[in-house]
């Protein structure tokens, strides 16, 4: 039986150790990074190690591929794509052509995913950027207003699916007013529940049927002044599961991220409890994994209900010609420019 648990590995190969260690704990799945990844051969050689451990040839391989600041896969060996802002601009002057770029950008890295064998994206970004929040989100949000994220983000969501890689919105229930970079500290987010319930929620509960949603390290002060959304049991029961009504799979983000505190078994064990269904520990740092190991249980009951529900959404590539794609993307960006 497989836990409830995303991790991370050191470098471009497995060690013994890590070898050793995922077989024993039986992870979920594994997330790749740029430290992972030299060219195409070794990041198929990686992820066949990875999937090994655990005995299964599908085992879940995330990765984070959005285009612009944030791609795990870049020049040369692979194709820059740009950040979603640029979507976002485009959608104003032309609703349907950016629609259209936008699928054929995600299927385009959709297909470099499936070529590897990495079958989850963490990507659609569904974050609302307000004005003065610090830029961490910034040009990966489409727009700054909700309707043209969730138009261009259905479909970001369909292209990824057509493609064969599962997607995963973030940062659920929002990061967009943030004003700090969670990766650093904590961030906290004075606004009503009524500025909340009318803006950043919005994306996320439009894309609700989305398989995979990833928590937000933010703090909801007029929701739960104590806790980020990831260790909340009041913000994942009553806005995630409820005002939301998103029934898939939650993870958290990285566990490891300066925006929590406290042993790494302390945060593994707050995140289960407020009910993700999955964490996620990204750094490779073995003795971190084995102090969230140490309080990950095994995937069972509802959470393995929504982890079969989100996996049989994988599909085999819909026939596909990647070269006609990108010629019709540029096309499209160089029409507005």
């Amino acid at each position: 039986m497989r836990s409830r648990a995303i991790y991370g590995c050191a470098g471009l190969t497995l060690s013994a150790a890590e070898r050793d260690f995922f077989r024993d704990v039986k992870p979920w799945g594994f997330i790749l990074f740029a430290r992972n990844i030299s060219d195409a051969a070794q990041v198929r050689t990686l992820i066949t190690q990875l999937r090994d451990t655990v005995g299964d040839g599908k085992a879940p391989v995330l990765i984070d591929q959005e285009g612009g600041r944030v791609a795990r896969l870049k020049p040369p060996q692979w194709q820059a794509r740009p950040p979603a802002a640029v979507f976002g601009a485009l959608h104003q002057a032309n609703p349907e052509a950016a629609r259209e770029a936008t699928y054929l950008n995600a299927r385009l890295i959709a297909h470099d995913l499936a070529e590897l064998g990495i079958n989850v994206d963490c990507l659609p970004v569904l974050d609302v950027p307000v004005p003065g929040a610090h830029d961490i989100i910034g040009d990966r949000a489409f727009a700054t207003d909700p309707g043209t994220i969730i138009t261009l983000a259905r479909a970001q969501i369909e292209g990824l699916i057509d493609g064969g890689v599962l997607p995963v919105m973030k940062h659920i229930p929002g990061h967009g007013r943030a004003g700090a970079d969670s990766h650093l500290a904590l961030p906290r987010v004075p606004a009503t529940v009524e500025e909340l319930s009318a803006s950043d929620f919005v994306t996320f509960r439009s894309l609700d049927q989305c398989p995979i949603a990833m928590t937000a390290h933010v703090v909801y002060e007029s929701i739960d002044p104590q806790r980020p959304a990831t260790t909340s049991p009041k913000v994942i029961r009553d806005v995630i599961r409820g005002e939301i009504g998103f029934n898939g799979l939650l993870m958290s983000d990285d566990l490891s991220m300066k925006a929590l505190d406290g042993p790494l078994s302390v945060r593994t064990k707050a995140a289960l409890f407020a009910g993700c269904d999955l964490v996620l520990h990204c750094n490779g740092d073995m003795d971190e994994m084995r102090d969230v190991a140490s309080e990950v249980k095994a995937l069972e009951g509802l959470m393995q209900k929504r982890s079969e529900q989100a996996l049989a959404q994988l599909r085999a590539p819909a026939p596909f010609d990647p070269a006609a794609a990108a010629a019709r993307l540029t096309s499209l960006l160089g029409a507005s420019a």
